[in-house]
């Protein structure tokens, strides 16, 4: 097992923490500051369209940072959210700002989200010797964020106002791209080639991967009808406490991580649907209105087995393709991860209208379990080991092999 804590790991890390910390404020943000103007529809339509504009440029993003390089790319997404977020900012200063500038900020966030979102996969190999030691540490990060975002964005909206929140939320972006200006990276040099044939080439390698493919098909159901109307509907029905249940998530999550820097298993996608069952509780805990401390440990067995399922999976990706298509090949798996919860979100509001939010949560845990069962039912994802693989299946020889998590 390397160091991992090298110069381009830690500034790395500080970069992704800072820049999570801004993703985390920024649903509370728009909920309380957004939802008091524009309501709960409102809401929901901003962020599925941030989240649809993430997906539309997606593949794009790809393509270019295996041109340029992954760093590059997100230090011009990070000065986007900058713009993006202190725009908004300066038009609550009247407070009431126009709904379609709101929306078209979003837009334009969405899209630095989307570039930002393929490369942060392919950076982790280039700064860390030991993928998935790195992705559990991320992901404890991830998880403190998502414990201090919403209650910072919170506070924040309540003691200071829309502006001031808006305007820290500019600064972590800031602060992001600070950071991975100073990090040093060897960019692959790309054998010279058209947009449509790098895409294509992406498309290949993603096409040729059963286990990958597979897996996003089954997700799409579980960005629709799981996590996607999750926090429209699940704010609603639990109210005041809703912070001390998303404390309870983000703390599952950081132990989770925890697990998934010790444990080592030989198959880890199987290891990680079968971990994944726990995030049925988190759904089901909302559909039945249970008491506040089962509601949190609903969320806090969630929190770890999404964790889990998240190192996993993120490994699987970074150790089984090449470095020279990783960018691209990311941009696909996620582009059709995230696809599934811009639709979920929209829905959130015109879903309300129609079916009392716990009778929909219910249905979201069923859904949560049958995807589950339809990933373990999938034969290549159960048998999918450690050891790096070419598309086809066979051990794979040539220089990514090293770049095992193993």
């Amino acid at each position: 097992m390397g160091l991992m804590w090298t110069r381009s790991f830690t500034l790395y890390f500080g970069a992704r923490t800072i820049s999570l910390l801004g993703d985390a404020m920024m649903p509370v943000a728009s909920a309380l500051a957004i939802g008091e103007v524009y309501g709960i529809a409102g809401v929901g339509y901003v962020l599925a369209l941030w989240t649809a504009s993430a997906v539309l440029v997606m593949l794009f993003g790809g393509v270019v940072a295996d041109r340029i390089g992954a760093r590059r790319l997100m230090i011009g997404a990070d000065v986007v959210r900058v713009v993006t977020q202190g725009v908004v900012a300066v038009a609550f200063l009247d407070g009431s700002p126009p709904y379609a500038l709101l929306l078209g900020m979003a837009a334009l966030s969405g899209m630095a989200a989307g570039v930002f979102e393929p490369c942060v996969n392919g950076m982790v190999p280039l700064v860390a010797e030991d993928p998935q030691r790195a992705n559990g540490t991320l992901k404890i990060a991830e998880a403190i964020t998502q414990l201090a975002g919403p209650a910072l964005a919170g506070v924040l909206v309540v003691v200071a106002g829309p502006v001031f929140v808006y305007t820290v939320d500019a600064a972590t972006f800031l602060v992001s791209g600070v950071c991975l200006l100073l990090v040093r990276v060897a960019v692959p040099r790309p054998e010279p080639s058209d947009l449509l044939s790098d895409l294509r080439r992406g498309w290949e390698e993603f096409k040729a991967r059963s286990w990958m493919w597979s897996v996003i098909l089954v997700w799409v159901f579980w960005g629709v009808l799981v996590v996607g109307p999750y926090v429209p509907l699940s704010s609603q029905v639990i109210g005041a406490d809703y912070g001390w249940v998303m404390a309870a998530l983000g703390l599952g999550t950081v132990l989770g991580g925890l697990v998934a820097i010790r444990l080592r298993p030989r198959r880890p996608l199987a290891a990680g649907a079968v971990a994944l069952s726990g995030y049925v509780a988190v759904p089901l805990t909302v559909a039945l209105g249970l008491p506040l401390p089962l509601l949190m440990a609903g969320h806090l067995l969630g929190g770890c087995a999404w964790a889990f399922w998240s190192v996993m999976w993120s490994t699987s990706v970074q150790t089984q393709v090449a470095p020279d298509v990783l960018n691209r090949v990311n941009a696909y798996q996620v582009a059709g991860s995230v696809a599934g919860m811009a639709v979920g979100q929209a829905l959130a509001g015109p879903v309300a209208a129609v079916i009392e939010p716990r009778a929909f949560m219910l249905g979201s845990a069923l859904v949560a379990a049958g995807v589950v069962a339809a990933l373990l039912s999938i034969r290549p994802v159960r048998r999918l080991g450690r050891d790096p693989l070419d598309p086809g299946g066979r051990p794979a020889t040539g220089a990514y092999t090293g770049v095992s998590g193993g």
